[in-house]
């Protein structure tokens, strides 16, 4: 593959990353092709020593998928770069999503708890109104629980953030495991 055909084959894959940074990512690769020619070395030498263009595209979106996560911690951000990485290689099916849905599912029942907690008192009067008799234990009660529930979601929202943060590093350090190992 000479050089045309590999950044375009490249350029093909990145399509879904903004012009600039896609710009930015194939001048990287024109540059290991000019470095190469200099050293006399002929331009499918060089594809070669590269490696598959669609493999190196799915390592370079898991990059900037996951520094756009780091940057922009949203939950579609680091769905994102889950993906991403999971896209790099059959085994990061099993050791990317299986600690994405375990974080998930912790964080998404903690959600459940404070809410459903805060929401007790709303609970406790319209079951006193289906009754039609005030039970003011349960109502009292509620009011407690709901004081709970906002200790809960403050948590759970410090728990959020810190998981997200930890599973951003994760997916980091997953990423550079596969991209040959830790330096």
């Amino acid at each position: 593959m000479n050089e045309n055909q590999f950044l375009a084959e490249l350029k093909h894959y990145l399509k879904k990353i903004p012009k600039d940074e896609r710009d930015d990512m194939i001048g990287d690769y024109k540059e290991h092709f000019s470095i190469g020619k200099g050293e006399g070395k002929s331009e499918e030498d060089i594809s070669d020593a590269l490696g598959s263009p669609h493999k190196i595209a799915k390592e370079l979106l898991a990059m900037y998928h996951l520094e756009r996560a780091k940057n922009n911690t949203t939950v579609g951000n680091v769905f994102r770069a889950t993906w991403a990485g999971i896209a790099i290689g059959f085994f990061n099916l099993i050791i990317v999503f299986t600690p994405f849905i375990a974080v998930t599912a912790i964080v998404l029942a903690g959600w459940i708890i404070g809410v459903t907690f805060i929401a007790s008192p709303l609970l406790a009067v319209v079951n006193s109104i289906l009754l039609q008799e005030a039970d003011w234990f349960q109502f009292f009660f509620s009011l407690f629980i709901s004081g709970i529930g906002i200790f809960v979601f403050m948590g759970v929202l410090s728990l959020t953030k810190k998981m997200m943060d930890g599973f951003m590093r994760y997916l980091k350090f997953n990423l550079s495991l596969v991209k040959g190992g830790l330096k």
